[in-house]
């Protein structure tokens, strides 16, 4: 509870904010990571699930075979833009449909917006929470 309650507080505080750094901690599949929120007064929000803004990838648990392949790949290429320890910044922070989840922009090192670059790489496809398509061919 206390947990949902921090991220419920995060959300609301910063939803405005120019930029919130992340360490990431762990990558979850293509289009979700762990991280520890590093707040403007020094405050760790530890163990934050994110979930990249606009973009969706496959899931590891897929329907068919392709898409199991295709979402390992999408995880790999994940954890090659935005490695474990590595800071990312999120703005555009919201509330997820999933409690215990928040929804951002991500921004690598390099200050390239990480579902944007998925998109663009065909690892993933734009996403705007319309019902997912198939994966599977």
């Amino acid at each position: 509870m206390k947990k949902i309650l921090c991220l419920f507080c995060l959300a609301s505080i910063c939803q405005n904010c120019l930029a919130t750094p992340v360490r990431v901690t762990y990558i979850v599949d293509g289009d979700t990571f762990v991280g520890d929120v590093l707040l403007k007064d020094e405050t760790e929000v530890l163990s934050v699930k994110v979930r990249i803004r606009n973009v969706d990838t496959p899931e590891l648990h897929g329907n068919c075979e392709s898409e199991i392949r295709r979402a390992e790949y999408a995880k790999q290429r994940l954890e090659e833009l935005i490695p474990i320890n590595s800071i990312v910044e999120i703005k555009n922070i919201k509330n997820d449909k999933y409690a215990g989840r928040i929804d951002a922009n991500v921004y690598d090192s390099a200050e390239r917006d990480v579902g944007l670059v998925l998109v663009k790489e065909k690892v993933g496809r734009a996403y705007n929470g319309e019902k997912r398509k198939s994966w599977c061919d």
